[in-house]
């Protein structure tokens, strides 16, 4: 029985409406023996029987569920070459989450990885039914973006030109173009529309159906209900899965459990964290339209009225991220196929207004039904995909954040050919399971941050937003001391840092509602700070950053960084080495600083959010020898960073030691008193390139270092500053950061960093082979400084990151950070650039295929002309004080 009311407010019934049929062809409920799933074309010819079939006693990789990303997996795998794969699902194949997706491939996404997987997905789907014989339901329809504001048409336009960069078609258009491609699309509050022609919708059961099928050609056993109970391990290894039908030892464990990977997670003999957690997700299907739709009909996401739209067996199939989401708990898996839950027709109103809003022509249309399912959120709206650290063999894929169907494709892919070669061939950090620790997995911490990320999917994203919920889990021993000196907080792997001090007087409601694409509020507040920086002394609290000692009885610490350092660590006590951690290929896995504090003792500076993958790295790498040991000291110690010319003069006065460079050399370590304090390590860098110290303070000691620096400091102008303003003076610096413009495929020789690799010795440490052949043929990409040039700070766009780099007219890299110099009084960009390639193979970037060029950035579609500098250091500075100079100098002429 269907719901014949039409749309609108008033007809709106609570009744309860029918459950959503299963798709054409998939097994109605009891029909399916239980036991190994079979292909259609072995089904046909197949005796069945009630008898389920054994398991295997072992196999090479487990892969726990048959949804779209368990299949999708397998699929990779098996086509990798991989055999001995068994695929466990608790119900039926596909009956999960997976049958209840609405079926969009959009390539319109925030980050341009899941840019990449999205559009390999499309390309995978497209071209299913002819490897498998199975029908898909694929159909080409496009995609509209639109937008309601000006705001969300930048955030449009900057997308274009991210997809432009990866070859993706898209086009910026305007109002009435929309009208043509969609008929029902009401465009009267419209300032424009993004078009992505390439984005299609599909059948996800039959998707689901074909990556089976082909997975099982190539040989792969899938089981159906059959349960995961527990995940054996020995020695930090998986071993085994138990199961409800008996054990598989196994070498590889894949958790593609979905709505259940938490709980699937914590049955584990070492209980692994996936911090995800479920919310009610709610989408409208109508029965058809007095002129139906068309199949090919745009699909339309209207991000502003929070909805989206396809067409749908000649009607409409409508759903949205509302603002007051419902999380639903997922303790427990007794519900073996998730079915659809309860209407909520008060709940889903918003969505239907604005729907209606956005097609008024659909008020006549009858509801066929109101379809609420599940969806799991992870904590910062990115799927969560790798290795899990600390049990190798453990790997995941779950947390789609509602784009399961549009991610599966490209992420099996990348999980496949991790597990294959041991790394992905794109830059997956920001989905890296790593990038959280077990101080996410709280079910409290989860159910309030999903409920704020739920509404983010969809709302304006402008630069350095902040998540609000989940809040002051992590912080410093300082933080209610700058808390009332007018701090204001971002928050970076659980930990609050300061973005930047409100002075007293200032409007404080405003500043923290700053959000825009143009000039921020806290301009002039962190360039005050930034000139104290240059002229007096700052202290920033930088406590956050991750930091471990590793010790040994004898020089078995020394080896370990020896092998994994691309930089020299014999060096004597005391001394201080900038150096990256590579990989095999000759890319950063981490980008650190090491003291040796102790001639067999070491203490690693690395960024905050390496905490678990340089723990993990370092772990995995590290001999099995009592007598060496690793320790997260991270709590153990406050960081404060002194910068500027007179830090010298406030750590005198508080030691009774002289700090000038004759006496306390650049990158050197002294362990020292400050004020009463004792045991203070006191490190002459400040991560900028600006004159200053570093000191790692014993945490009980904290409060009183700061009250002394900040008493002693006050004849030298100190000042508090935060993290803008550090992030302003290490880009003019052209310091390079990991995980924003290093990671696992830079090299240091694409980053002008040779002079801290040890080519000068014979050690044979990782990645040393791949930079000798890199050195010896060339690099086909440079990291580079560009300073815009003709570009008004407080008139146009300010660049953000991810900007196309033009070179002569033709597209050559992309920008990967950028701030504002408050010194050079220009826009800086960091970024990568490559020459064209030749005959298909890439070409070397010489010094002169980046001084002769003339170069732009493009912002939301406008180029602005930059001048590009691969070694900026002494003439761009010298440039603007002489610059300075003749200003100040014509300037007291004409008085």
């Amino acid at each position: 029985m269907h719901c014949s009311c039409v749309w609108s407010s008033r007809a709106l019934s609570p009744a309860l409406l029918p459950r959503l049929l299963s798709h054409a062809g998939c097994w109605a409920p009891g029909t399916r023996p239980r036991g190994i799933w079979s292909s259609p074309r072995r089904l046909a010819s197949a005796v069945e029987t009630t008898q389920p079939i054994p398991l295997p006693s072992q196999a090479r990789v487990v892969i726990c569920g048959g949804g779209i990303v368990g299949t999708s997996v397998a699929y990779h795998l098996a086509k990798l070459g991989w055999t001995e794969i068994v695929l466990l699902e608790q119900g039926r194949l596909g009956a999960g989450t997976t049958r209840l997706c609405a079926g969009i491939v959009s390539v319109a996404k925030p980050i341009s990885i899941e840019c990449k997987m999205a559009d390999y997905s499309n390309s995978l789907y497209e071209h299913l039914e002819e490897e498998t014989g199975v029908k898909t339901g694929y159909v080409k329809t496009g995609s509209l973006c639109l937008a309601q504001n000006q705001d969300r048409f930048l955030s449009l336009k900057r997308l274009a030109s991210r997809l432009n960069v990866m070859g993706i078609p898209c086009n910026v258009i305007k109002p009435k173009e929309v009208s043509k491609l969609h008929p029902l699309v009401n465009i009267h509050d419209l300032v424009g529309a993004l078009h992505l022609p390439g984005d299609a919708v599909v059948s996800p059961p039959d998707v689901n159906h074909a990556l089976a099928t082909a997975a099982a050609g190539h040989g792969v056993q899938i089981h159906e209900r059959t349960t995961v109970n527990h995940v054996m391990m020995e020695k930090g290894h998986v071993t085994a899965v138990e199961t409800d039908r008996g054990a598989i030892e196994c070498e590889y464990f894949v958790n593609c459990a979905g709505q259940w990977a938490y709980e699937l997670g914590q049955a584990s003999e070492t209980k692994v964290s996936v911090p995800l957690h479920g919310c009610e997700h709610f989408y409208l299907l109508s029965k058809p339209l007095p002129e139906p739709l068309q199949p090919s009909t745009p699909v339309v996401m209207d991000m502003d009225g929070r909805i989206y739209v396809r067409a749908w067996q000649g009607g409409v199939l409508s759903g949205g991220f509302e603002k007051n989401p419902k999380p639903i708990f997922t303790e427990g898996r007794n519900q073996l196929e998730i079915q659809t839950m309860q209407e909520d027709w008060d709940h889903f109103e918003p969505m239907l207004s604005a729907l209606l809003r956005r097609m008024p022509e659909l008020e006549v249309c009858e509801i066929q039904q109101l379809v609420n399912c599940p969806e799991s959120f992870t904590p910062d709206m990115r799927c969560l995909m790798g290795e899990t650290p600390g049990v190798h063999g453990y790997f995941v894929l779950a947390g789609m954040n509602a784009s399961g169907l549009a991610f599966a494709g490209g992420a099996g892919k990348y999980l496949a050919e991790w597990m294959t070669y041991g790394y992905p061939t794109a830059n997956v950090w920001p989905l890296d399971i790593k990038r959280f620790g077990n101080l996410q997995s709280s079910r409290t911490f989860l159910r309030h941050r999903v409920m704020e990320v739920m509404p983010l999917l969809y709302n304006l994203k402008v630069p350095r937003w902040d998540f609000q919920t989940g809040r002051q889990l992590r912080t410093s021993p300082l933080y209610d001391r700058l808390d009332t000196q007018g701090a204001r907080w971002m928050e970076k792997h659980g930990f609050e840092r300061a973005k930047y001090f409100i002075p007293a007087g200032k409007d404080l409601l405003s500043l923290d509602a700053s959000k825009t694409f143009y000039k921020p509020d806290w301009f002039d507040i962190v360039g005050a700070e930034v000139k104290c920086c240059k002229e007096a002394v700052c202290v920033i609290d930088m406590s956050s950053f991750t930091k471990f000692e590793l010790t040994s009885t004898d020089d078995q610490a020394l080896a370990l960084l020896q092998h994994l350092c691309a930089n020299d660590l014999d060096v004597p006590v005391g001394h201080i080495v900038h150096t990256g951690m590579l990989n095999e290929r000759g890319g950063y896995e981490n980008d650190c600083s090491v003291v040796r504090v102790k001639k067999n003792s070491f203490f690693i500076i690395s960024p905050t959010d390496q905490q678990v993958h340089c723990w993990s790295w370092l772990k995995k790498h590290m001999p099995d020898d009592p007598q060496l040991h690793l320790e997260d000291v991270s709590w153990k110690y406050t960081a404060l960073n002194l910068i500027g010319p007179r830090a010298m003069d406030v750590l005198g006065e508080l030691s009774y030691v002289s700090m000038t460079p004759e006496h306390f050399p650049s990158l050197f370590c002294k362990e020292m008193s400050v004020g009463y304090a004792n045991g203070i390590r006191v490190m002459s860098m400040t991560h900028t390139g600006e004159p200053g110290f570093m000191l790692y303070i014993p945490i009980e000691y904290a409060l009183h270092v700061y009250n002394e620096v900040m008493s002693v400091g006050q004849k030298y102008g100190i000042r508090n500053a935060g993290y803008y303003a550090l992030r302003s003076l290490r880009i003019e610096k052209f310091f390079a950061f990991w995980g924003q413009d290093l990671d696992p495929f830079t090299t240091p020789l694409e980053c002008g960093r040779e002079f801290r690799v040890k080519f000068d010795t014979d050690i044979d440490f990782l990645g040393r082979a791949s930079l000798l052949h890199q050195r010896q043929e060339g690099v086909s990409r440079r990291f580079i400084m560009l300073v815009l040039e003709d570009h008004d700070t407080e008139l146009d766009l300010w660049p953000w990151w991810g900007e196309p780099i033009y070179r002569n007219g033709e597209l050559c890299g992309t920008t990967t950070s950028s701030a504002y110099s408050y010194t050079l009084e220009r826009h800086v960009c960091l970024g990568f650039v490559s020459p064209p390639s030749l005959d298909g193979s890439p070409a070397a970037v010489t010094p002169d295929f980046i001084n002769r060029g003339d170069y732009e950035v493009d912002i939301a579609g406008q180029r602005y002309p930059a001048k590009a500098k691969l070694y900026p250091f002494s003439s761009l500075f010298a440039q603007q004080r002489r610059r300075k100079d003749e200003m100040e100098l014509s300037n007291f002429q004409g008085k």
